[in-house]
């Protein structure tokens, strides 16, 4: 199982957007920077991901499942652009801020902090223990 996090802005689609979707999950739509599409193309069913709320909030709040592997964007004809979709599993117990996960030497070279404009992104096992642990959840 790999890790992955998903960046979204809350008043776009949020937490509580994602949760209201259950077992059906969501496409993970809209995405049209390359790097974050590759990154959506090696995902399998059942990774898992961290779902963070940018903008005025810059926490992750909750994590997510990988329940179907890359397919064309419903949102575009353009063949260029693909996502796969997600479900909610769980409410982090205490969010985790952007500044938390700066100020954490163990994670000085996630992807979040090097990079933190790419919209989906990877997250080593480390750094998902540690995040996890941070957040009250139990890795």
């Amino acid at each position: 199982m790999r890790y992955w996090l998903f960046k979204s802005e809350p008043n776009t689609w949020g937490w509580d957007d994602q949760l209201a979707r259950g077992d059906a999950g969501e496409e993970w739509d809209g995405v049209r920077n390359y790097q974050a599409r590759n990154f959506m193309r090696e995902m399998k069913r059942g990774d898992r991901g961290f779902f963070y709320h940018s903008v005025n909030e810059k926490r992750i709040v909750g994590i997510v499942e990988i329940i179907a592997e890359a397919h064309p964007d419903s949102t575009t004809d353009d063949t260029r652009w693909e996502c796969v979709d997600i479900k909610a599993l769980s409410t982090l117990p205490r969010p985790v801020t952007l500044d938390e996960i700066k100020s954490d030497p163990r994670l000085a070279d996630m992807v979040l902090v090097k990079n933190s404009r790419l919209s989906v992104q990877p997250v080593t096992d480390a750094e998902w223990r540690i995040i996890c642990e941070l957040g009250g959840v139990d890795p």
